[in-house]
Parts: C-alpha cells; structure tokens; sequence
C-alpha cells in the first residue's frame, strides 16, 4: 500500500498523486510491480524499499546516484502471542531522501510512523526532509524507552508473583522478556554505530545548522541511554532467573533432605513387623499376650529417638 501526504497550512493532507506530494509512506501489502513502478519514477534502487521490508536487516545508510537510503530498526509489539516467542521484536524503517520528497518504508502499523501519520508529533514538516529524519530518530528513541518502561515493569511483577509460587508459566514469561531485551540491544547497538557514522561524515548536511545538529546530539545520547537500560536489565534478569534457580535447588535439596529423614524413620517400625511378619516357631515373645502392644510401643520409641538425633544434629 503505497500514501502520498503534503503539508499544506500547518496540516498533514492527504493526496492521491505522486507528483504533488511531499511524503510517501509505503507498508505492505505491496507487489513488486508497485515496487518497481515507484523507485523508477523518483530514480532509486528498488533494493531500497524489498530492503526495508527485511525484517533481518540491519541499520545502515547508503548513497546511490542522486538518492540517500537510511534503515534505522524499530521495536515493534510481536504478532506472535507465544510463549516461545519474544513480547517485542524489532523491525526496521526504510527512510529515502530524493530530490524534494522523502519516502518511508515500514512493516504495517508500526508505532514510530503511526505517530505522524496520527499527526501526534509536533512541529514537523515532510518538505523539511532533514527535520523529518531527525523527528523519526528522535521519537523512535522514545518509543524503545517506552517499550523497556513497559518490559521493566511486566519483569517486577512477575518476579513478585515467583515469590509467592513457583510456576513455569512466570518463567516462560521472564523468556519471553529476556529474549526481547536481546532484540533491543542489538539493534539499539546497530542505530547507535549508525547515529555515530552519520554524524562523522555529516550524511544529512545539518553541520552549519545548530538547532538540528542539537536535536541531532540528543537522539545520539538519548539511543545510547536506551542501550544502557536494556543491558542493566538485561543483566538484572540475568541475575534474577540464576538466583530463582539457585533458590528453586535449594528447596528441592531440603525437600528431598526431609523426605530422607521421614523414610528413615518410617523403616524402622517397618523392619520390626517384617520380623514378626515370619512364619517361624521361635521368635521371641511369640507366647506372650502383650506382645502386640510390646512391639508397638517399641517402634515407636525407636521412632522418637530417630527424630531426636536428627533434630539434634540440624541444629
């Protein structure tokens, strides 16, 4: 699905032709014909948007001719609700600079672009295209820290509810968790090496323009903050799963201790009565009437001295 935009008045129109648009924001479902139709119309690689649609690739930026290419990833809220899958994955945005227009390639909702095209994003205008590519850092910054916001707090209450019970499905969960903390600081990572090599060789042109080199900067401190929070919470619930399976060993090693001792103590009065269970002329007591109560009262004794050593010897 291919939309064409233009910003006219201080609002974000809607139109239906190519020629008079500013942004064209392109998510699939799309075919290759559409494909090829519109990178050679504005005269760019179609490897630019089959690219974007990758979720695999990583974050980079190319020159081709008279065309910029930027691939930045994005979380994004899994599709696959399983317990074997990650909560949030990432997937990237395709961004191309051309001539006067700005084109952006996207899985189908994602929430960095929805954000604009929702007109929830102030201050931006697609005829600025460097302003544009900055606003998109900028607020895919912020949606990476909403989403470890979100994971952070899904951990703490699973981890409450670990220490009340021990259910596999709370461990599923922090898998879960964990295996989307992996997805976040890889590509955080990878937009960082980008954001840093961009503004090296200055790729966007915006090094004699100090407000957008500012809001440049703050991207670049604000993603490697990002970074830093998936890697401390990474390494907490790292730290939480090893100390929950120390804890879950611990008490298998003390239930199994203390099944231990009741079987002991159990085999005693249970060796007894096999003795008395023979069929044999001569045992002892065999003619005596008390016997019963004798060998009763016997076991049980035995069964309080055991009891007694092994508290004993516990504490």
């Amino acid at each position: 699905m291919i939309s064409y935009y233009t910003y006219q008045q201080g609002s974000l129109n809607e139109n239906n032709t190519i020629e008079q648009s500013q942004w064209i924001h392109i998510c699939p479902p799309i075919s290759q014909v559409e494909i090829d139709k519109i990178a050679h119309f504005l005269n760019f690689p179609s490897d630019f948007i089959t690219d974007s649609l990758d979720i695999d690739e990583r974050s980079r930026y190319e020159r081709e001719d008279d065309s910029n290419f930027i691939l930045i990833n994005t979380p994004f809220l899994n599709s696959k609700d399983k317990p074997n899958e990650a909560i949030y994955i990432t997937v990237p945005i395709g961004i191309i600079l051309v001539e006067d227009k700005i084109v952006t390639i996207s899985q189908e909702n994602n929430p960095v672009i929805t954000k604009f095209l929702e007109k929830k994003v102030k201050g931006f205008n697609p005829a600025d295209s460097k302003q544009f590519v900055l606003k998109i850092f900028e607020h895919n910054v912020f949606s990476f820290l909403d989403c470890l916001k979100k994971l952070n707090l899904k951990r703490n209450l699973i981890e409450q509810e670990l220490y009340n019970s021990s259910r596999n499905e709370e461990l599923k969960q922090l898998l879960r968790i964990e295996k989307s903390l992996v997805y976040f600081v890889n590509s955080l990572s990878s937009n960082d090496l980008l954001m840093m090599k961009m503004k090296r060789t200055d790729f966007l042109k915006i090094r004699e323009d100090e407000e957008l080199t500012d809001m440049f900067e703050d991207s670049i401190i604000d993603n490697s903050q990002a970074l830093e929070m998936s890697n401390v919470y990474t390494n907490i619930l790292s730290g939480t799963m090893e100390a929950y399976a120390s804890i879950v060993s611990n008490n298998l090693n003390t239930f199994i201790q203390r099944l231990t001792i009741v079987t002991i103590i159990l085999m005693v009065p249970t060796l007894v009565a096999s003795f008395y269970g023979m069929n044999l002329d001569h045992l002892p007591m065999s003619k005596n009437k008390y016997a019963f109560y004798l060998l009763i009262f016997v076991s049980i004794l035995i069964g309080f001295i055991l009891i007694w050593f092994f508290r004993r010897d516990r504490k």
